[in-house]
């Protein structure tokens, strides 16, 4: 939601880290003393529930700030941050951000943003409870190329670094029944898998599976 001259400015103000794949770049329960701007790779954020069961909040990508919540109302982390791919990311202190964000006036921006992740995670709560699994998904892997372009047009898209199991997490339902959806995607010419990869064949074919009510 930030200008690309906020976000230059932004990145200024920290130091850059790479993540390895499946590394945890925020920790749930963790005091936020920083949070990160993530410019290269492909994040999850989750919560790990008390009984030990892990619910899948949203995808991240380049442009996306992680761990901003906690920084501004200085509560623990309710959420983590794994990496799918390898990222990198500039990690921004929390004094230094609040600092930076005050004096650029960008309290609205980042409210805007805030909003937007509240709409976000409403629309995917009502997905799961009224569209089919196969719609779902596709508007997952929709998501996923959204992510991974910056939203440049690509005739073939390469997704990398989510298990089946993840894929399932993200639209809610067991992993048999993601399986089930892929196949119908393969079917239809929508998509090709391989291990730990997918990749979109027919752009205009997975758009209409998203947009499908069957």
């Amino acid at each position: 939601m930030l200008s690309d001259e906020a976000w230059r400015e932004l990145l200024g103000q920290g130091t850059t880290r790479t993540f390895r794949e499946r590394s945890v770049m925020l920790r749930q329960g963790a005091a936020g003393t920083h949070l990160l701007a993530l410019t290269g790779g492909l994040a999850k954020v989750v919560c790990r529930e008390p009984g030990g069961a892990m619910t899948w909040l949203a995808f991240r990508g380049p442009g996306d700030l992680l761990g901003e919540v906690s920084v501004f109302n200085g509560t623990p982390r309710t959420a983590e941050v794994v990496s799918l791919t390898p990222c990198t990311a500039v990690v921004l202190e929390a004094e230094r951000f609040r600092w930076f964000v005050e004096q650029r006036g960008l309290v609205m921006d980042l409210m805007r943003q805030a909003l937007s992740r509240l709409r976000e995670s409403d629309a995917h709560r009502a997905e799961l409870l009224t569209l089919p699994v196969v719609v779902r998904l596709a508007r997952a892997l929709l998501r996923l190329v959204e992510l991974t372009t910056s939203g440049a047009e690509s005739d073939v898209v390469r997704l990398t670094g989510l298990s089946q199991e993840e894929i399932a997490q993200a639209i809610g339902v067991t992993r048999n029944a993601a399986i089930t959806g892929l196949q119908r995607l393969r079917e239809s010419g929508a998509v090709e898998t391989a291990r730990r990869a997918i990749v979109i064949k027919d752009m205009k074919v997975l758009r209409d599976w998203a947009t499908s009510a069957t």
